[in-house]
C-alpha cells in the first residue's frame, strides 16, 4: 500500500507543533464491477474508488494502492510479468504502470486523451500495452511502457469499444469489440516504426448464418435494359456524393447482426465469440472467417438427465420468483482458455466447459453458483479459475480438481451507505444501498459475515451499549440486529414507523436513546435498549425539512441536547432547533407525548435559533459552540448560541468566525467522540480533520474522488483511533488510522473512551445478555420485502424466547401483536385514538345513527311521493339531496367535465376547420378552372373538365424565356424554320412529331426536334414548351365544355318551364303522375360540397336560452299574423258568393257544375209542367256542359303530349352534345398522354444523365482517396526500401564481424598448445541448453510456445549470459590451462555468442523490414488495381453518357395494321437505325438490278461446271474402289484363325450354340443367387445367436459387477484386518511368493504364445503344401 503525504488545502492553516498529525489507510474494501485480473499465481487485483485492491486468494488477506491523482479509471494486468495499468479520472489522464508485490511505480504514459480511458489492455508477452480512449478521441493507442514510447495510434469515431485483449500467441493481434461489430487490429513493424491496421470482421444475421456482403457502391456487374439505359448502384440513384455515397446503405439490405458479449483467444490464433443470441462463434485472427459452433447431439441418455437438470433448475427459479432460463440457449458474459478445452459462463450461473473439435462443441456443466457470472480469467499458472459475479462475489474452482466452486470474496453489490462501530473498537459493521450488512474486523478489514435484509437500506447506527445494529429503510421501517456474534448475525426485531423513509439514526453516548430522522419533519425518539424491545417513547413534528441532526450527551445532568438543522424559505438564512431528553421519558412516559404519540415542546424544552447563513450540516458541542458548513461557498462558520452573538436588528445569529473548507460547497460535517476533532466531507473526496479549538487543520486525506460523488459518510471510534469513510458512489469503504498524532490528543482520547467505557460497562452486560436471549426475528417466506417496495407488507409475527409480556405493557403489546404488524407505529397510535373516542362516545353515536335512519326514511317516502305527481309539479332527484357541500361539489365537477368536453371539441373543430382551410385553399381556391362535371340527361355519359392552376409568374417567365430563345434558334436556321412550318401541316409529319396535339390546336411549330434533343438544355427547354401544349389543350377543351354546361343549365330551365305547365294540365285533369325534373347534380355544382345545408344536418341544432327565447318569440309573432290574415271579412264573402274569384276561367270549366232544381228530389209523377219544362232545360245544360268538358280535357291531352315531346327532344339533342364532347375528351386525353409520354421520357433522360454525373462525382471522390493512398503507400514503400537497404549494410557489417570474430580466435590463442587449442575449441563452439521461461516450461499454459518481440530476444541474451556462468566456472577449465587464459577464452567466447545474437536478432528486424515491404508491394497492387477498375467505369460511365446522348428515344405514331408480327414477342431494336424511306426504296432497286445479273452468272457458271463435278466425282468413286479391293486382299494374308473363328466357321448353327451357353450361364448364376440367399438368413440366425450371447454376457456383466462390489467391500474388510493384525511381514512374504507366482505364469504365457504362434506357422505351411497338387483348391 502506497502513503504519500498530502499538502494543505489553500486557505487553510495547518498546526504549527513540530509533531504534525497525519493520516494513513489502515485497509480498503469495496467492489466494482470493472476489470479484474490476476497479478500473480495467487494474487488477484482489482480497481475501487481511488484504490487498486490486491486480495491473497489463499490467505484471503487484501491490501492496497491507492492512486494520488483520484478514481482508477481504466485497469488492466498481467501474471505473467507481475505487472499491473490502471489510469486516473481527471482531464488529460495519465496511465500508471506499477510492480507487484514492490507496488513501485515504473512509469507513467502521458497520451493525448482529453477525458478518460476506457480500456486497456497488456500484452501476453513483452511491455506492450493497448489503450483506448472515450469520447471525444476514441482513439486505439499501443505503448511500449518500458521505453515510454507511443508506438502508434488509430482513431475510431464514435466506436464505443466494451471489451479489448491481445493475442496471447501473437502480440501484434489485437482484438476490439464493440456492443454489435468485432475488429481484429495487426500491428506491423517496421524495424523502430509501427503501423496498425483494421480488419473488420463480418458477423451472422441474427438467425446464426452468413450471408455473403453486398457492396452497393462497387456492383459485382450492371445490368443494362436497351430501353432504360445501365442500372447504377443506390447511391447513384439517390444522389448522394463524397464518403457518404460509400456507406450507404438502403433500409431494405440492413440485416440485424449477432450482438458480441465475450471473447478469448485460443492456442491456434483463433477467437471464441459469445453472442446475445445464445451463438458461439469462431473467428480466424488472420483471415477474418466467421464459423458458427453448432452443439453435438447428446445421446439418448445424457440428454435425459438434462432435461432432468433444466426442469429442476427452471423449478428452482420459479420458486425463486425469477425467469425460467434455457440453458440451449445461454448468454455467454465470460469465456476462459485452456488446453482442456474452452470455459464459458453467463446469466444463468452455471460454469460450462465446451470440448470443441472443429466446428463441433460438447458442453458440459461444471459447477452452478447461483449467481449470473460477468467474467472468467485463469491464474497464470492455469490452476485456478476465478469467477466474478455483478453481484460482488468472487468464486476460485480449480479444474483439476473438478469440484464446486470455492467462495473467495463476498462484498457488496452495490454502494456502501454508512458504516459504524460496534462497541470494543474490535469490528465495524457497514450497511449498502440494497440492504446487505456486513461485519468487518477493523484490525485488518477481513470480512466476518454478510446479511441481506432484501430491502432499500436509508440509514444505518451501532448501539454505544449493546451489541446490536439499526438499520432504517425507505418504507420507513428500522430493523433491529445482534452482532454478540460477529460471524452470525441475525435481526431480532423490526419496527414499523410510518410511511416515511428513514433518513438518519443516531444513538447518544450513553446508548439510552435513538433518534429517527424522517422525511416531513418527523423526529422519532426510541428507546436503544434490547430490554425495552426498542421501545418507540414518541415522535416530534417540526415545520420544515430537516436537513441534518447531531446529539450531544450530558452525562452529569442525565440529558441528551439534539441539534437539528432546518430549512427555511428565507434565502441565506438557516434555522437550528434544539430540544433535550431526559431518562424520565423512558421510565414515564405518557406525561410527556399525547395520545397520538406526539412529545410536548415544554417536556423536551424545544429553543429555535436563526443563523445568517445557509448550511447544509452542523454540529454542536457542549459549550453552546455549533459549526455548520455553509452550502453558498466552501466555508465552515462558529457560531455561540448566546444573545450577545444576536444581530442587533433581529433575531439572528451572526457568525464569529469563518474557515476555510472543502474545495466544493455542500459538504457536512461529523463530530469526534471527545468533540476535539472536527472532519468535514464533500463532493471533491478529501477528508479534512480540524482542531475545534483553533480550527486549524490537524490532518487531511484524498480517500475518495469528486468522479465517484465524493464521501457520503464520516465516523470515528470511540476511542478516536480510527475514521470509516465511505464514498458516495465509488464503492468503497476506507478505515483511516493516525499514522502520527499528538500525545496529549492521544491522551485525552484515550481517557475520553475509559471515562466513556466505565459508563457504558454499567449496562453493555445486561443489554448484551438480553440481546442474545432474544429470538431471531422470522421473515415470512410468503412475502419478498424486496419484491414489493413501498408498498405495505405482512411480516411474520415476532418471538421472543425468554421474555415475559403482560399486558399492563400497553405500548408493546399493541404495537408488535401479530395482528397489527403491518401497521405503522403511527397507524396503530391513531387506530388506539379512534378505538378510545368511540367507547368514550358510544352512546351519542348510536343516537346520531337513529336520528340519520329516520331522516333517510322521510325522505324517501318524500321521493315516492313525487313520482306520482304530475311532471310538472315533479321536483329533481337532485334536490332531496340534504348534503349540499357534495351536491355542489358534484355539480362542480360536472361542469369542469363539461367545459374540458367542449374544449376538446372545439380544438377538434377548429382541427378540423383548419385543415378544411388548406385542402380549400389548395384544391379550391388555388384553381382558376375549377374542376366539375357535365353529365346526359338520359344516359351514363360523364364528361368532366380539366382543373387548372394558375400559372405562377415563374412559370410565365420561363416559358417566355424559352420561346423567345426558340424564336432566335428559328432565325439563325431558316430552314429548320421552313421544315417545321411543313411538319406542322402535313400529316406525315406526325408521325415524327409524335403526336396529334397540332390537330386539336396545340402549336408544334415552337418544338424542338427529336432528332435534335443532345443537349440537357434543349431537353429542359423542349419539357416546358410540351407542357405549354398540355396547358393550351387543356384550357381549348374548357372553353368547349363551359358552353356545354351552359347550354344544359339553359336546357334545365326551359324543362322547368314547361313543367310548370304541365303540373297545371294534371292538375286539371286530376291525373297524378310523376313529372321528371331534371336538376344538377354535386358533380356539376362542386361548390355545393363547401357549404352545409340545413337539410343535411341530421341532428337536433342545440340552442341556447337565449336563442331559445328568440325563437319562441318568432313562432308567435309569426301565428298571430297567419290568425290576422285568415279573420278577413270580404274574403268570407268572396268565397261564399263566387268561388273566391271575380271572374271565371277557361280553367275552371272542368270545375263548374250546373245545379239541380230542388224538386229533383220528388217523384217525377207530382212533378207539375213548369217543373217538368225546368228538368228538360236542366239536362240539356248538362249534356252542354259535359261537351265543352270532353273538348276542354282532349285539348289539354294534346298539350301535354307535344310538352313532353318537346322535353324529349330537348334532352336527346343535348345528350348528343355530351356524347360528341366526350369521344373529344377521349381523343384529347391520347393527344395528352402522347404529350405526357415525351415529358417523361425526357425527364428520365434527364434523371439518367443526372445519375450518372452523380456517378463518376462518387468516383471522382473514390479515386481522389486511392491515389493519396498510392501515394502514401508509394513513399512507405521507398521509405521502407531506403531503410532496408540501409539496414543491409549493417547487418552484413553484422555478419563479417561475427566471421572475424569467429576468425580471430586461432590467432588469439596462438601460443596456446596444439593438445589445448583443439579442446578450446570444441569449448569454444560448445553453447548451454536454451534457456526457457517460466512460461514456456509451464505445462498447463495453452499459450507456451507464443511469439516473441524484440524485447524478449533482449531478454533471452540476459538469459543465455546468464547460463553461460556455468561454462565459465572453472571446473569446466582444461587440466593444466592457465587460468588467465581461460578467462581471456571465456570472454572471446561470450563476445562470440554476444555477435551470434545480434546478428539472429538483425536478421529477425531485416525479415520483418521485408515482410512489411510485400504486404505495402501488395496493397500498392491492389490500389493499383482498384484504380484502374475505376478509370474503366469512368471510361464506361462516359461512353453512356455520349450514348445517352447520341442514341435519342423517339416517339412515332403508326398507324392501326401498318406493324405486323408473326408471334407476340417483341422484335430486338437495340441496334436498329432510322433512314429515309426513298433511300431504302433506291436502295432496293439497285440489290434487285445486281441480283438479276448475279443470278445470269451463277447459271453460266452452274452449267459449266455440273459436267467437271461430274467427272471428278467418277474419278473419286474408281480409286476408293481400288482401295476397298486392296484393303479386303491384304485382310484375307493377315487373317489369323482362332478357336471362335473355327467355330464359327465349321459349326453349321454357331449362334443357337451361344444362345445355349448363354442359357446355362444363367442358370448357374440362378443357383449361385439362392445359395447366397441361404448363407445370408444362416449369418443372420448367427447374428440374433449372438445377439442373445451378448445380453446374457452383460447379465453375467451385472452380476460379476455386484459380486465385484461386495468383493471389493470384503476385501476392504480384509484390510482393515490386515492393518489391525499388523501382519506386514507375513503379507511382504505372501506377496513375494505371489509375484513369483505372477512372474512365472507371465513367463508361462510367453511361451504358450510363442509356440502358439509356431503352431500357426506350421499349420499354415501345411496348408500351403497341401494346396501344390490341387492348385484349383
Amino acid at each position: 500500500m502506497e502513503a504519500v503525504a498530502e499538502e494543505p488545502r489553500a486557505g487553510a492553516r495547518r498546526c504549527g507543533s513540530a509533531e504534525e498529525a497525519a493520516l494513513e489507510v489502515s485497509w480498503v474494501q469495496g467492489f466494482s464491477n470493472k476489470n479484474f485480473g490476476f497479478v500473480n499465481n495467487q494474487t488477484v487485483c482489482y480497481p475501487c474508488g481511488n484504490y487498486i485492491l490486491f486480495l491473497d486468494i489463499e490467505t484471503k488477506k487484501t491490501t492496497a494502492l491507492q492512486c494520488q491523482t483520484g478514481q482508477v479509471g481504466a485497469f488492466a494486468a498481467n501474471g505473467n510479468s507481475h505487472v499491473l495499468a490502471f489510469s486516473d479520472r481527471r482531464l488529460n489522464p495519465i496511465i500508471y504502470i506499477y510492480t507487484f508485490p514492490e507496488l513501485t511505480k515504473l512509469t507513467e504514459l502521458k497520451g493525448n486523451a482529453q477525458l478518460d480511458y476506457a480500456l486497456l489492455a497488456l500484452s501476453f508477452t513483452g511491455p506492450y500495452l493497448a489503450s483506448y480512449s472515450s469520447i471525444p478521441e476514441f482513439v486505439l493507442s499501443i505503448w511500449n511502457w518500458q521505453e515510454n514510447l507511443l508506438l502508434c495510434s488509430e482513431s475510431q469515431p464514435g466506436v464505443t469499444v466494451t471489451s479489448m485483449s491481445f493475442n496471447p500467441m501473437n502480440w501484434q493481434q489485437l482484438c476490439l469489440v464493440d456492443e454489435n461489430n468485432v475488429t481484429v487490429w495487426h500491428i506491423e513493424r517496421n524495424n523502430d516504426e509501427h503501423h496498425l491496421t483494421q480488419n473488420p470482421v463480418e458477423l451472422p444475421d441474427a438467425q446464426g448464418s452468413m450471408s455473403r456482403h453486398t457492396d452497393l457502391f462497387f456492383p459485382i456487374s450492371y445490368d443494362e435494359d436497351p430501353y432504360y439505359g445501365p442500372l447504377l448502384p443506390v447511391s447513384a440513384i439517390a444522389g448522394l456524393e463524397g464518403d457518404e455515397a460509400e456507406t450507404f446503405m438502403p433500409r431494405n439490405y440492413i440485416r440485424p447482426l449477432l450482438h458480441p458479449t465475450a471473447h478469448c483467444w485460443s492456442a491456434t490464433s483463433q477467437i471464441y465469440m459469445g453472442c446475445k443470441e445464445g451463438y458461439v462463434l469462431a473467428i480466424d485472427a488472420e483471415t477474418c472467417g466467421v464459423s458458427v459452433l453448432q452443439q453435438k447431439p447428446l445421446p439418448d441418455h445424457l440428454r435425459k438427465i438434462s432435461d432432468v437438470v433444466s426442469y429442476v433448475r427452471k423449478e428452482v427459479q420459479r420458486k425463486k420468483g425469477d425467469k425460467p432460463k434455457d440453458l440451449q440457449k445461454t448468454v455467454l458474459f465470460g469465456m476462459a482458455f485452456c488446453n482442456e478445452g474452452l470455459y464459458a459462463a453467463g446469466s444463468e450461473g452455471i460454469l460450462f466447459f465446451y470440448e470443441v473439435k472443429g466446428l463441433k462443441y460438447e458442453m458440459k456443466i461444471y459447477a452452478d453458483i447461483l449467481q449470473p457470472i460477468s467474467s472468467l480469467i485463469f491464474s497464470p499458472d492455469y490452476t485456478v479459475l476465478l469467477l466474478a459475479t455483478d453481484q460482488g462475489t468472487l468464486y476460485t474452482y480449480k479444474p483439476a480438481h473438478s469440484g464446486e466452486a470455492v467462495k473467495l470474496l463476498d462484498t457488496c453489490r452495490s454502494c456502501f451507505l454508512a458504516a459504524d462501530f460496534l462497541t470494543g473498537n474490535e469490528y465495524c459493521v457497514s450497511v449498502t444501498i440494497s440492504g446487505e450488512v456486513q461485519v468487518w474486523f477493523l484490525k485488518d478489514g477481513t470480512g466476518l459475515s454478510k446479511l441481506n435484509l432484501d430491502v432499500q437500506a436509508t440509514a444505518m447506527a451501532c448501539c454505544p451499549s449493546s451489541n446490536s445494529v439499526a438499520v432504517g429503510t425507505k418504507r420507513g421501517q428500522i430493523y433491529f440486529l445482534d452482532v454478540m456474534e460477529a460471524e452470525a448475525p441475525r435481526v431480532v426485531h423490526r419496527i414499523f414507523l410510518s410511511e416515511f423513509p428513514v433518513l438518519s439514526l443516531h444513538y447518544d453516548q450513553s446508548g439510552q436513546f435513538l433518534i429517527a430522522r424522517a422525511t416531513q419533519g418527523h423526529i422519532f425518539i426510541l428507546d436503544a435498549r434490547p430490554s425495552k424491545l426498542f421501545q418507540v417513547l414518541g415522535y416530534i413534528a417540526l415545520a420544515g425539512e430537516v436537513l441534518d441532526l447531531s446529539v450531544v450527551s450530558d452525562f452529569k445532568n442525565d440529558l441528551v441536547e439534539v441539534v437539528v438543522l432546518l430549512k427555511v424559505a428565507v434565502v441565506q438564512q438557516a434555522r437550528l432547533e434544539t430540544f433535550c431528553l431526559s431518562s424520565a421519558l423512558a421510565t414515564d412516559n405518557d406525561k410527556y407525548v399525547n395520545a397520538h404519540g406526539m412529545f410536548n415542546a415544554s417536556a423536551i424544552k424545544m429553543k429555535q435559533y436563526d443563523l445568517d447563513y445557509s448550511l447544509s450540516s452542523a454540529v454542536r458541542l457542549k459549550d453552546n459552540t455549533v459549526y455548520g458548513y455553509c452550502t453558498c461557498a466552501p466555508f465552515i462558520c462558529k457560531y455561540h448560541l448566546s444573545e450577545e452573538n444576536m444581530s442587533e436588528d433581529s433575531s439572528v445569529f451572526l457568525s464569529e468566525k469563518r474557515t476555510p473548507g472543502n474545495q466544493l460547497a455542500s459538504g457536512f460535517l461529523c463530530l469526534s467522540p471527545n468533540s476535539r476533532w472536527l472532519a468535514s466531507a464533500a463532493k471533491d473526496g478529501v477528508l479534512l480533520i480540524y482542531d475545534t479549538f483553533t480550527m486549524d487543520i490537524l490532518a487531511q486525506k484524498h480517500c475518495h474522488s469528486h468522479q465517484g460523488g465524493g464521501i457520503r459518510s464520516v465516523v470515528f471510534s470511540l476511542d478516536g483511533k480510527f475514521i470509516l469513510v465511505n464514498g458516495k458512489n465509488d464503492g468503497a469503504l476506507v478505515c483511516l488510522k493516525w499514522k502520527k498524532l499528538k500525545k496529549t490528543e492521544a491522551k485525552e482520547a484515550a481517557s475520553h473512551w475509559k471515562s466513556l467505557l466505565a459508563i457504558l460497562n454499567k449496562s453493555t452486560s445486561n443489554e448484551n445478555a438480553f440481546l442474545k436471549s432474544m429470538a431471531a426475528w422470522q421473515f415470512d417466506p410468503e412475502s419478498k420485502l424486496g419484491s414489493l417496495p413501498e408498498e405495505k407488507v405482512k411480516e411474520a409475527p415476532l418471538k421472543f424466547s425468554n421474555v415475559d409480556m403482560t399486558e399492563e405493557d400497553g405500548n408493546v403489546t399493541t404495537l408488535y401483536s401479530a395482528g397489527t404488524n403491518d401497521i405503522t407505529w403511527i397507524g396503530q397510535k391513531v387506530k388506539k385514538v379512534m378505538r378510545e373516542e368511540t367507547q368514550r362516545f358510544g352512546n351519542q353515536k348510536k343516537e346520531l345513527e337513529m336520528e340519520v335512519q329516520k331522516l333517510r326514511e322521510t325522505i324517501q317516502k318524500m321521493m315516492l311521493e313525487n313520482g306520482q305527481v304530475p311532471d310538472i309539479e315533479k321536483l329533481e332527484p337532485q334536490e332531496f339531496n340534504l348534503d349540499i357541500e357534495e351536491q355542489e361539489k358534484a355539480q362542480a365537477e360536472a361542469e369542469q367535465k363539461v367545459t374540458m368536453t367542449r374544449k376538446e371539441i372545439e380544438m377538434e373543430n377548429l382541427a378540423n376547420r383548419y385543415v378544411q382551410d388548406v385542402i380549400k385553399r389548395e384544391c379550391w381556391d388555388a384553381m382558376c378552372v375549377k374542376g366539375r362535371a357535365v353529365k346526359s340527361f338520359h344516359t351514363a355519359h360523364e364528361v368532366k373538365n380539366y382543373p387548372l392552376k394558375k400559372r405562377s409568374k415563374e412559370e410565365l417567365e420561363t416559358l417566355e424565356k424559352v420561346l423567345r430563345l426558340k424564336k432566335i434558334e428559328t432565325a439563325d436556321v431558316k430552314e429548320e424554320g421552313e421544315k417545321a412550318e411543313v411538319m406542322a401541316d402535313d400529316s406525315a409529319s406526325c408521325c415524327l412529331i409524335g403526336s396529334l396535339s397540332s390537330q386539336y390546336g396545340g402549336d408544334t411549330s415552337i418544338l424542338y426536334s427529336q432528332w435534335d434533343l443532345h443537349t440537357r438544355e434543349q431537353k429542359v427547354n423542349q419539357i416546358v414548351l410540351l407542357k405549354d401544349i398540355i396547358y393550351h389543350l387543356k384550357t381549348a377543351f374548357n372553353k368547349e365544355f363551359d358552353k356545354v354546361a351552359r347550354q344544359k343549365e339553359q336546357d334545365i330551365v326551359r324543362v322547368k318551364e314547361r313543367n310548370l305547365r304541365i303540373h297545371e294540365i294534371l292538375a286539371q285533369l286530376e291525373l297524378q303522375v310523376d313529372v321528371w325534373e331534371p336538376a344538377l347534380t354535386d358533380d356539376e355544382m362542386p361548390e355545393r360540397a363547401l357549404t352545409v345545408q340545413d337539410s343535411e344536418i341530421k341532428v337536433e341544432k342545440y340552442l341556447t336560452q337565449e336563442e331559445r327565447e328568440k325563437a319562441e318569440m318568432l313562432a308567435k309573432l309569426e301565428m298571430e299574423r297567419q290568425l290576422a290574415a285568415t279573420d278577413n271579412e270580404r274574403l268570407r264573402a268572396l268565397d261564399d258568393m263566387m268561388g273566391g274569384v271575380l271572374e271565371v276561367k277557361k280553367e275552371d270549366i272542368l270545375k263548374m257544375d250546373i245545379p239541380s232544381p230542388a224538386f229533383i228530389s220528388k217523384p217525377e209523377h207530382v212533378w207539375t209542367d213548369e217543373e217538368k219544362k225546368k228538368f228538360r232545360d236542366y239536362e240539356k245544360k248538362v249534356k252542354e256542359l259535359n261537351e265543352e268538358k270532353e273538348n276542354y280535357r282532349m285539348s289539354l291531352e294534346d298539350e301535354l303530349e307535344r310538352l313532353e315531346a318537346s322535353i324529349q327532344e330537348t334532352t336527346q339533342n343535348f345528350d348528343e352534345t355530351v356524347h360528341k364532347l366526350s369521344e373529344k375528351k377521349v381523343k384529347l386525353e391520347m393527344v395528352i398522354y402522347q404529350e405526357e409520354l415525351k415529358i417523361v421520357n425526357l425527364v428520365y433522360a434527364l434523371m439518367l444523365d443526372e445519375e450518372l454525373g452523380t456517378r463518376e462525382t462518387g468516383l471522382h471522390n473514390f479515386l481522389m482517396k486511392k491515389q493519396k493512398e498510392k501515394v502514401k503507400t508509394a513513399r512507405t514503400i521507398q521509405m521502407t526500401k531506403n531503410k532496408i537497404e540501409a539496414y543491409i549494410d549493417i547487418y552484413e557489417n553484422a555478419v563479417v564481424e561475427e566471421k572475424n570474430v569467429e576468425s580471430s580466435f586461432a590467432r588469439e590463442f596462438a601460443d596456446v598448445p596444439a593438445d589445448f587449442l583443439d579442446e578450446l575449441l570444441q569449448l569454444y563452439r560448445q553453447r548451454p541448453k536454451t534457456p526457457m521461461t517460466e512460461t514456456v516450461l509451464d505445462t498447463a499454459n495453452p499459450y507456451g510456445k507464443c511469439l516473441g518481440s524484440a524485447e524478449d530476444n533482449k531478454d533471452a541474451l540476459t538469459l543465455l549470459m546468464k547460463a553461460m556462468d556455468e561454462l565459465d566456472s572453472p571446473e569446466h577449465m582444461p587440466n593444466g590451462l592457465d587460468l588467465s587464459i581461460w578467462e581471456h577464452f571465456c570472454l572471446a567466447r561470450r563476445n562470440k555468442m554476444e555477435s551470434e545474437e545480434l546478428v539472429k536478432w538483425k536478421s529477425q528486424t531485416l525479415a520483418e523490414m521485408q515482410a512489411f515491404l510485400q504486404r505495402r508491394v501488395d496493397d500498392s497492387d491492389i490500389i493499383d488495381s482498384e484504380i484502374e477498375e475505376i478509370f474503366q467505369e469512368l471510361t464506361w460511365l462516359r461512353e453512356e453518357k455520349m450514348k445517352l446522348q447520341l442514341n435519342l428515344t423517339i416517339q412515332f405514331l403508326l398507324k392501326q395494321g401498318q406493324v405486323e408480327l408473326e408471334n407476340t414477342e417483341i422484335p430486338e431494336y437495340s441496334d436498329a437505325i432510322l433512314i429515309n424511306k426513298s433511300v431504302i426504296e433506291e436502295l432496293n432497286r439497285n440489290i434487285m438490278a445486281q441480283g438479276e445479273k448475279k443470278i445470269a452468272s451463277m447459271v453460266e457458271y452452274k452449267d459449266f461446271s455440273k459436267g467437271m463435278f461430274q467427272l471428278e466425282w467418277e474419278h473419286r468413286k474408281m480409286r476408293m474402289q481400288l482401295e476397298d479391293l486392296q484393303q479386303k486382299a491384304r485382310d484375307i494374308v493377315t487373317l489369323i484363325i482362332s478357336k471362335d473363328r473355327q467355330l464359327l466357321l465349321t459349326v453349321p448353327n454357331y449362334n443357337s450354340n451361344v444362345a445355349h451357353h448363354i442359357s446355362a450361364m444363367e442358370q448357374t448364376l440362378g443357383i449361385m443367387d439362392e445359395l447366397h440367399k441361404k448363407n445370408v438368413k444362416n449369418r443372420q440366425k448367427k447374428i440374433k445367436e449372438l445377439e442373445k450371447c451378448i445380453s446374457l454376457k452383460e447379465q453375467e456383466n451385472y452380476e460379476l459387477g455386484l459380486e465385484l462390489k461386495e468383493m471389493l467391500v470384503s476385501t476392504s474388510e480384509r484390510r482393515h484386518i490386515f492393518e489391525a493384525a499388523d501382519t506386514r511381514h507375513i503379507a511382504k512374504k505372501v506377496a513375494r511368493q505371489r509375484y513369483q507366482e505372477i512372474l512365472k505364469q507371465k513367463h508361462l504365457r510367453g511361451l504358450i504364445k510363442e509356440e502358439k504362434e509356431q503352431f500357426e506357422m506350421l499349420q499354415a505351411q501345411v496348408e500351403r503344401l497341401r494346396s501344390r497338387p490341387f492348385p484349383i483348391l
